[in-house]
């Protein structure tokens, strides 16, 4: 195994030279994409030469465990608390793009760990729905409201894009209802999609339903107690709390104000936030 590493970190420069792709050379050489990028560092630090000689060394003596730098564990806490508690994927994201730096992700998890509780966001035991699936952009749109006590917020994510919209309201009405579908639906999904779904509360009804098929073909209602049916437009709401709105009370005379918190909330989610069901993209790139 030894003499076989050797071999690999020899093959992994010959192909770094050759501009192959970190990510390329690891699967080639079947070892973490980690891996190779620390070899490739400690080889731009120290020559092949230098390296192969610093690594037989290493490999005679006994095994330490190695120690994280405090500097990227600081990292690591600074991202966590800029990004709204952010998952480990988006940790990952955040430092390879702003430092350079790959970690795994249990290595993420295990620096988190020092300075966090950390608990997992699945529920056990619990009946789920069929999950709504899409293939393309406004197959599907999903649709549903938060009460932020005297004022509503109207949201809506196309399940397949994750493009989102969020509209303020002083009422929970129908007539709100449609004021939100003519807004949303031409500002952020091109005034149409195949299928809209909402849940059975009443500003869902009356003059929403009125006006949902001049967006649409199908509007359909989703059924009640089934976890998954609306679960993208609700893992959407649990971010506007968390990194937008929190959990406070609102007056209607505060939607102003709000409003410009919001659109900056959609700024950043649409352009700066990455999606994990995107690939760690975010749902839309600046021309």
């Amino acid at each position: 195994m030894f003499v076989l590493n050797i071999t690999k970190i020899t093959l992994t420069w010959e192909l770094f030279e050759a501009g192959i792709p970190k990510t390329h050379i690891a699967s080639r050489i079947e070892v973490q994409r980690e891996t190779v990028h620390l070899w490739i560092k400690g080889i731009l630090k120290h020559g092949l030469v230098g390296f192969l000689d610093i690594y037989t060394k290493a490999k005679r003596g006994p095994r330490i465990k190695r120690q994280v730098d405090p500097i990227l564990k600081r990292w690591v806490w600074e991202i966590r608390e800029r990004e709204m508690d952010c998952c480990g994927q988006k940790i990952i994201y955040f430092l390879e793009k702003e430092h350079g730096v790959f970690l795994a992700l249990s290595k993420v998890y295990e620096i988190l760990a020092e300075k966090y509780v950390i608990k997992s966001k699945w529920k056990h035991n619990q009946a789920r729905g069929a999950v709504p699936k899409a293939n393309r952009a406004r197959e599907v749109i999903q649709m549903d409201s938060i009460d932020f006590g005297g004022i509503f917020a109207f949201t809506a994510v196309d399940i397949y894009s994750k493009e989102a919209d969020v509209i303020l309201a002083p009422e929970l009405t129908s007539e709100y209802g449609a004021d939100f579908l003519d807004t949303c639906m031409p500002r952020r999904f091109n005034s149409h999609s195949d299928l809209i779904q909402a849940d059975g509360g009443h500003e869902f009804k009356d003059k929403f339903k009125a006006k949902v098929y001049n967006y649409t073909d199908r509007f359909r209602i989703s059924r009640p107690y089934k976890k998954n049916e609306q679960s993208y437009i609700e893992s959407f709401n649990r971010t506007v709390r968390r990194e937008c709105l929190g959990w406070s009370k609102y007056r209607p005379n505060q939607i102003p104000k709000l409003t410009l918190i919001v659109d900056e909330f959609l700024n950043r989610y649409h352009y700066h936030r990455p999606h994990i069901g995107l690939g760690m993209k975010p749902p839309l790139e600046r021309n």
